[in-house]
């Protein structure tokens, strides 16, 4: 998968997650488009790395499947963070 590939997966998938679980990263402008695509890209390795283990696959490309993966990864990661950051 190419970074441009990377770039709209975490594009897609991180503001998928930040709609879902209020209160993830970044913002409005540049900087919170630059912290919506960390979170996706993020997501998707984790999403990628979880699903690869219990047996459905990985993020291989830019199709359903795949965002979904990464949409759940950046969900963990949105939690995961939430529990361990600062209250």
């Amino acid at each position: 998968m190419g970074i441009l590939t990377w770039i709209a997966v975490g594009l897609v998938a991180g503001f998928l997650a930040k709609t879902l679980i209020r209160g993830g990263p970044g913002g409005i402008g540049p900087i919170g488009l630059v912290w919506t695509v960390v979170l996706g890209v993020a997501g998707a390795l984790v999403g990628g790395f979880i699903s690869t283990q219990m047996g459905y696959g990985d993020v291989a490309g830019f199709d359903i499947r795949s965002v979904l993966i990464a949409t759940a990864g950046a969900i963990v990661v949105i939690v995961v963070a939430k529990a361990i950051g600062p209250r």
